[in-house]
């Protein structure tokens, strides 16, 4: 199988192309990720991307996390098909609409000389109420710094769903911040019953964060754009922020708007490292 190796702020990518390729059977994407996304016994990425037709949209995304899961979008990763669908020439387009699980997501590209140098995505709007993150509770409640409680300490948290559920933590240095520790226990508290992305969060100023992530399904990264959203959102909610941000990444920075429209917009780039085939 054919494939490509990208990357959207260093959350890197398989992306295979079900438009033009013959793929194995999808029953079989879920395991094939695993394999592929394993570092040193695979390719090794955050994730895999299968690029679709679509009967709804321009093209149809599935991504699936390296422990076999399917998310239901992701910022990065849809930058990173916009760029590939327009570079490889499968669209004269530069205003697309992709089908995720999600939803519709529209990128919009920003191109010089044919080559994609970013990628504008509206993301939609986010979902604030519990039945919709999804977290347990009173489904119409709102989490807005919000105690939770892990391991007998509590923390303050705002948590919003960007088509995927985010738990958002606001800290005084996120360099410190204990995120391969706490990460992981609450991505899997029981609050969460699809699990959740955890967001460490320092603003600078109002229109400037730093962020560190632990991805649902996926572990520590160093970039994540539904991520980078849904902080953008939190800060906003909790007058911590502006709704025009910086986001200062690991990986690099992406530039987030929470629109009077109640629209998010998200704008990073997205690169192409290599291709090659793999024996399945």
């Amino acid at each position: 199988m054919r494939f490509t190796k990208m990357h959207g702020l260093g959350n890197d990518f398989v992306v295979v192309d079900g438009v033009q390729e013959e793929l194995p059977n999808p029953d079989r994407w879920p395991r094939m990720a695993q394999r592929i996304c394993r570092r040193r016994f695979g390719v090794g990425a955050d994730g895999l991307i299968v690029i679709l037709p679509s009967r709804r949209a321009h093209f149809r995304m599935r991504m699936f996390n390296p422990d076999g899961s399917e998310a239901e979008m992701c910022g990065n990763g849809i930058r990173c098909l916009a760029k590939y669908v327009f570079e490889h020439g499968l669209t004269i387009d530069t205003e697309l609409d992709i089908e995720t699980k999600a939803g519709i997501i529209r990128p919009k590209l920003i191109t010089k000389r044919r080559r994609v140098e970013l990628v504008r995505v509206d993301m939609g709007e986010p979902r604030l109420r519990r039945r919709d993150i999804p977290m347990r509770g009173d489904p119409e409640a709102l989490v807005i710094n919000e105690r939770l409680k892990v391991d007998g300490e509590r923390y303050n948290v705002t948590c919003v769903s960007m088509g995927n559920p985010h738990c958002v933590l606001f800290v005084n240095n996120v360099e410190y911040a204990e995120v391969e520790k706490l990460g992981p226990k609450i991505e899997r508290h029981n609050l969460f019953p699809d699990r959740s992305n955890v967001e460490f969060v320092q603003v600078h100023r109002r229109d400037e964060i730093s962020m560190r992530v632990w991805e649902r399904g996926v572990g520590r990264t160093v970039s994540c754009g539904t991520g980078a959203c849904a902080a953008v959102v939190a800060g906003a909610l909790n007058d911590l922020t502006q709704r025009k941000v910086t986001v200062h990444l690991e990986g690099g920075d992406l530039f987030v708007e929470w629109r009077g429209d109640n629209r998010v917009l998200m704008t990073g780039p997205a690169e192409e490292v290599f291709t090659g085939e793999i024996d399945l």
